[in-house]
């Protein structure tokens, strides 16, 4: 549901399901995506959704993203951004609050964290997850790459080393209160220097 404004109220689609989350971090491989098909809600992250066309939600921070690739029209499932700027047509808009942590109110998402991978398990939060199992969450530089696509072409930017710590250090305030909330999260990136959720391969998760 959107308000006069043309921003949408989260609503509860999923209610305790179990959502894979996909982020583009280096590590994360089709096969280990292509393995989540059918096994669960899947919210894609940025380019990520290029490898799950058939992912429930599709989910971007900002407007520069949208805009370049032309509103992302190819894909059918729900498409959701934090924005004050106009989207394309199809792009749900959230309002956002500059915090760490989760934003429990669900006409809101926590951006303190600083990235659209960070941003999505709010948003999974806000949808009725009850279990997150996450992809593609390096959160470094694995293999000197920052993303499994390579960098974003201009004009959108790529994080230099010292964001991704940045990122990376936001992460475990998002984690106690996903912990309080009674939400289990499992990382099963391949690669990753996240250590405040605990770990498992995406085979055994699902």
């Amino acid at each position: 549901m959107t308000d006069t404004s043309g921003y949408w109220r989260a609503e509860r689609l999923w209610p305790g399901s179990t959502v894979v989350c996909i982020g583009a971090g280096p590590s994360l491989t089709a096969e280990d995506v292509d393995y989540c098909c059918g096994r669960g809600r899947v919210i894609a992250v940025n380019k990520s959704w290029d490898l799950a066309p058939w992912a429930d939600c599709f989910y971007s921070a900002d407007a520069t993203w949208w805009h370049h690739r032309g509103g992302e029209p190819e894909f059918t499932g729900l498409k959701v951004a934090i924005e004050d700027k106009p989207m394309p047509a199809g792009v749900l808009k959230l309002r956002h609050r500059k915090h760490e942590g989760l934003e429990r109110d669900p006409d809101y998402l926590a951006r303190g964290g600083g990235n659209s991978g960070y941003q999505a398990l709010n948003l999974a939060y806000h949808l009725g997850a009850t279990r997150m199992l996450l992809l593609g969450y390096d959160m470094q530089a694995t293999n000197g790459l920052v993303h499994w696509h390579g960098d974003h072409p201009k004009p959108m930017s790529n994080p230099v080393r010292s964001l991704i710590e940045t990122w990376r250090a936001a992460f475990p305030a998002l984690a106690k209160e996903l912990t309080a909330e009674r939400i289990e999260v499992v990382n099963c990136s391949r690669e990753t220097a996240l250590t405040c959720f605990p770990r498992a391969l995406i085979e055994d998760a699902l």
